[in-house]
This record gives C-alpha cells, sequence and structure tokens, in this order.
C-alpha cells in the first residue's frame, strides 16, 4: 500500500470515527487496556494462581532465598554504657548474695546500640549478657534467692529492657503473610532480649515466687505494654510472650478479666479497624487454654466473646496466618456448650468465601472438625443451609473446593449423621453430585462423586430412585420453560420487525457495525 492510499484511508476512518461518536458510548483508555474491567464480575475477583497453588509451577523459576532482615526498636539507649564486670555469686559469701544479685538487676537496665553501630561496645554488651546469663542459672538452680527487695528491680530491668516503640512494620498494608516465601523481620537487640525473656520466665515459674508480692509491680498497666509486644514482627519474640503472659494468667487470677478485656480489644482493632497485627496466632493460642479451662456452665460474657470476637475473625483476608488456632478455640466452645453450635455454623455460613478458594477449603476443614463434635440434635437444626452450601462447594470448578467438600462421605460420624437424615439431605446433594458428575472437569472429583452417589444409593435405594426420577422431571420442566422464553423472544422480534421505525433502527446499526470493521480491515490488509 502506497503512502497516498494509505493517508487517504486513514482520513475516511477519521472521519467515519467523528461521524460515530454520537452513536458509540465512549470508554477510558483503562477499557481499551483492560476489556475484563468491563465486565459484571471486577477482575480482582477471582485471586491468583499463585494464591490458589502455592507449589511450584512447572516451568517456572526457583525463587531466589530473601536475606534475614533486621530490624530494631526505638531503643532510648543508656548514656554510661561502660559496665563493670560483678564477682560471679557463687565468689561471694551467701549475705551477699542478695545485694549482689539487686546490682546485676540494675546493671541490666543499660541498653545498647544493635543497628546504627552493632560492633560498639562489644565489650559491655558481653558483660551484660554473661550477668544475664548468670542470673538465669542462679535463680533456676537455687532455693530462697526470690526475696522481697528482688521483685521490684526484677520487674523494672524487664521493663526497661523489653517495653519500647516497635520498628515501623515492613509490611504496612496488611498483605497475606506467607511462611513459605516471606523471611520475618529479626529483632537486631536479640542476644539480650532473649535472655530477659528467659529470665523473667524463670522468675515467674520459680517455686519461690509469690505473686501476693509481685501484684504491686505485675499491675494492669505491665500486662497492657506486655500486650502492645505482641505486634512484633519476630516470631523469636511473639513466642516468648505467649508463655509470658500464660503463666501471669495462671498466677495473677485478679488480672484475668483484664486480660480477655485487652485481648478482645486487640481483636477488635484488627477486625473492624486495621486488619493487621502480627500477634493473632499467639493471642489465640493462649485463648485456647484459656476456654478449655472455663467452668461450665459457660458465663453469658464468655459465648459473647465467641459470637461477636472469634466469629468474625473468620471474615479478615488474613485469615490463613491463624486460622488452626481461630478453629481450634471454636471447637472448644462448641464440646464445652453443644446449644452455641447453630449460631456458630450459621455465623461460619454467613462468612463463606466466596471467591478465594483457598480460604474456602480452610473453611470446609473447619466445617468438619465441627461436625465431629456436633450432637445429633443440633445437627438437625443446621443441616439444611449447611448441605445447600456443600452442594455449591462440590459444583466448585476448583477441584480442591470440591475435592474437600467430598472427603466429608469418608467420614464415618458425618456420613451417620447423613443416614439418619437422609430424606432431608439427599435431595439437596443429588442435583449438584449428578450434575457434577457429568461435567465436572476433573477425573478425580468425578471418582469421588460416584462413591458419594454409591453411598446414598446403599444407604437408601427408593430415595435415591425417587431424587433421580425428579431430576429428570425438573430438567425436562427446564428444557419446557427454556423452549417458551426462546418462542416469547422470537414473537417480540417478528413484532419489532414488523415496525417500519424499529426495523430502520436495526439496519442502521449494523450498518455501522460494517462500516467501522471493513475501515480497521482497510488500514489492515494491503490493497
Amino acid at each position: 500500500m502506497d503512502n497516498q492510499s494509505f493517508n487517504f484511508r486513514l482520513m475516511r476512518l477519521k472521519k467515519f470515527i467523528s461521524k460515530a461518536e454520537f452513536s458509540f458510548p465512549r470508554y477510558s483508555a483503562a477499557f481499551w487496556y483492560h476489556p475484563v474491567s468491563f465486565c459484571s464480575v471486577p477482575h480482582n475477583s477471582v485471586p491468583p494462581t499463585t494464591q490458589l497453588l502455592k507449589g511450584k509451577q512447572p516451568g517456572s523459576q526457583t525463587p531466589v532465598k530473601k536475606d534475614k532482615r533486621q530490624s530494631s526498636s526505638r531503643f532510648s539507649l543508656s548514656n554510661n554504657r561502660e559496665l563493670q564486670k560483678l564477682p560471679a555469686f557463687k565468689d561471694v559469701p551467701p549475705a551477699e548474695q542478695e545485694k549482689l544479685f539487686i546490682q546485676k538487676l540494675r546493671q541490666c537496665c543499660v541498653l545498647f546500640d544493635f543497628v546504627s553501630d552493632p560492633l560498639s561496645d562489644l565489650k559491655w554488651k558481653e558483660v551484660k549478657r554473661a550477668a544475664l546469663s548468670e542470673m538465669v542459672e542462679y535463680i533456676t538452680h537455687n532455693r530462697n534467692v526470690i526475696t522481697e527487695p528482688i521483685y521490684p528491680e526484677v520487674v523494672h530491668m524487664f521493663a526497661v529492657n523489653m517495653f519500647r516503640t516497635l520498628p515501623p512494620s515492613s509490611n504496612p498494608t496488611g498483605a497475606e503473610f506467607d511462611p513459605e516465601e516471606d523471611e520475618p523481620t529479626l529483632e537486631a537487640a536479640w542476644p539480650h532480649l532473649q535472655l530477659v525473656y528467659e529470665f523473667f520466665l524463670r522468675f515467674l515459674e520459680s517455686p519461690d515466687f509469690q505473686p501476693n508480692i509481685a501484684k504491686k509491680y505485675i499491675d494492669q498497666k505491665f500486662v497492657m505494654q506486655l500486650l502492645e509486644l505482641f505486634d512484633s514482627e519476630d516470631p523469636r519474640e511473639r513466642d516468648f510472650l505467649k508463655t509470658t503472659l500464660h503463666r501471669i494468667y495462671g498466677k495473677f487470677l485478679g488480672l484475668r478479666a483484664y486480660i480477655r478485656k485487652q485481648i478482645n480489644n486487640i481483636f477488635y482493632r484488627f477486625i473492624y479497624e486495621t486488619e493487621h497485627h502480627n500477634g493473632i496466632a499467639e493471642l489465640l493460642e493462649i485463648l485456647g487454654s484459656i476456654i478449655n479451662g472455663f467452668a461450665l456452665p459457660l458465663k453469658e460474657e464468655h459465648k459473647i466473646f465467641l459470637l461477636k470476637v472469634l466469629l468474625p475473625l473468620h471474615k479478615v483476608k488474613s485469615l490463613s496466618v491463624y486460622h488452626p488456632q481461630l478453629a481450634y478455640c471454636v471447637v472448644q466452645f462448641l464440646e464445652k456448650d453443644s446449644t452455641l453450635t447453630e449460631p456458630t455454623v450459621m455465623a461460619l455460613l454467613k462468612y463463606w468465601p466466596k471467591t478465594h478458594s483457598p480460604k474456602e477449603v480452610m473453611f470446609l476443614n473447619e466445617l468438619e472438625e465441627i461436625l465431629d463434635v456436633i450432637e445429633p440434635s443440633e445437627f438437625v437444626k443446621v443441616m439444611e443451609p449447611l448441605f445447600r452450601q456443600l452442594a455449591k462447594c462440590v459444583s466448585s470448578p476448583h477441584f480442591q473446593v470440591a475435592e474437600r467438600a467430598l472427603y466429608y462421605w469418608n467420614n464415618e460420624y458425618i456420613m451417620s449423621l447423613i443416614s439418619d437424615n437422609a430424606a432431608k439431605i439427599l435431595p439437596i446433594m443429588f442435583p449438584a453430585l449428578y450434575r457434577n458428575s457429568k461435567t465436572h472437569w476433573n477425573k478425580t472429583i468425578h471418582g469421588l462423586i460416584y462413591n458419594a452417589l454409591k453411598l446414598f444409593m446403599e444407604m437408601n435405594q427408593k430415595l435415591f430412585d425417587d431424587c433421580t426420577q425428579q431430576f429428570r422431571a425438573e430438567k425436562i420442566k427446564e428444557k419446557a420453560k427454556w423452549k417458551e422464553r426462546e418462542e416469547a423472544w422470537l414473537k417480540i422480534e417478528n413484532l419489532a420487525k414488523s415496525n417500519p421505525q424499529v426495523s430502520k433502527y436495526f439496519v442502521t446499526c449494523q450498518l455501522q457495525n460494517t462500516v467501522y470493521s471493513q475501515c480497521w480491515m482497510s488500514l489492515l490488509i494491503p490493497l
């Protein structure tokens, strides 16, 4: 095609487009580059493959392992950091050991820089590390060394070293943390912090520890500051915090209600405001053991905690980080009070994920754990909405969702519940099972569906035959309705064609589409 011919055709195209602007809707540039955005379903409603299948894909490159990230909390560094090495406990008389103990505790209140200049004060850092290590051994292997003057010194030393401003989150948007892909951010000052945690735990666990004396110093303010540290990104610190808080909960009866209340507040903030907190799994683990010790009958406060705090945790996008601990807490409640089963199952169905298949698999896992402990009388209350959801899962194009739902038919207790209520459950499940036995793309799903249908058939042959006949009758009705609908549209189309005004409109639209297509083709195809 020569330049003159090309320019002539381009001019014709521009002229046509200028006239067509009034006939065709105008779309933004985003529409032309992202056609999926014009669909009724948002383009981000389907989770990416990397979220669905975390295993390595064929032909994919091996990910480069990231370096371990380190950060440091914002410590207020001590001005005088030159420490004097004190004598060992074994080198002083027993009468002077308490005084030496207090000196070592005060010496360990000196804070050092581990980030901006990690090689500074190495000698004094080692003095502090050695003192902490020696004190751990001292209170572990000696009795009657935790005297009354020691309590305020220990709590003060712990507070000075631990209660600090945490570094900014390396993941401020609150995206899901993947333990397989992401390296945690480690605390640079951990060589000292670890020993402080170990010492404080040995202090709490010592046979000489007296809560009546310690409660003057380990109070609500102390607990509040301790709970704030659960947002640390270092998993080693969160593990120590979990054990420390559990020991405090066990020894200080007066702080128990306060601890539960403050944990509730952390969860409320996480669910309804930030959706980002690093310590949710650890807090739920603590609550799992607390719930296990609840006396029966359950207090109203505890029931509200399940319904208003634990169950809404299912709707947070980062559920996978803490789901095993959450499911354990929920099941613990249902084992203690079966009357909570119905509101729990209905809440799970309410929060059931619509487009996130891995999260749906988690819900199916938890639901099976609930069904393992459900009472038959409670099962009857929830079976219809429950199996309607399972029918949707069996029909899921994501094979892991369908597979996980069909594994329910391998559970003997669930099968006994289904058998006792087959008259209600089979009519709900049969259409989904029968349809997907022929249409599902995955062969493994076909085998599992045939197994489920076989079990239903063996359970009640007559009911199975009735469901088969009913399904076929409904298919015939659907075909008849479809035929009626087609005939109705054909009548409307014929009426429209007989109207000259409507006919003119259709001809104009068809002509515009034809000319538009021809103009583009004339540019793309040379003469």
